[in-house]
């Protein structure tokens, strides 16, 4: 089974955070592998973070666009990112994604300020404990 480390994707990553009753809900984002991790960055008050927030579990995936899978699906965790860490993964973005990342991220600068949106980091899922 491929791990996170070994997951390629293209422009977009389909992020399946868990509600309370285990419903799943997928999510395309920007994302941008740093090292063995992958890196995604979302609007801090989102549902997603919320979601992150109760539980770091999450399933990965290449997709388009519109949110069709296009690779494995993988298990996961998440860890919500402090704001240090948050403008790093904003600096790999803006590297990633050219001139449309930069003037994404600018335009949320504007719109939300800077702690308005939130890095996430993505690994490999914690080992079961025996």
């Amino acid at each position: 089974m491929p791990t996170v480390a070994d997951l390629e994707f293209g422009n977009y990553l389909l992020v399946t955070t868990f509600r309370k009753d285990g419903r799943a809900v997928p999510t395309p984002v920007w994302a941008v592998r740093d090292g063995a991790d992958i890196y995604v960055w979302t609007v801090a008050d989102s549902g997603k973070v919320k979601r992150l927030r109760r539980s770091s579990k999450v399933t990965i995936s290449d997709c388009d666009l519109r949110g069709k899978v296009t690779g494995p699906t993988i298990p996961a965790r998440a860890k919500l990112l402090g704001a240090e860490e948050t403008a790093a993964v904003r600096h790999l973005l803006a590297g990633k994604y050219g001139i449309l990342g930069r003037l994404t991220l600018w335009g949320s600068r504007i719109r939300r300020g800077v702690h308005g949106t939130v890095g996430v980091r993505i690994t490999e899922p914690a080992a079961p404990k025996a």
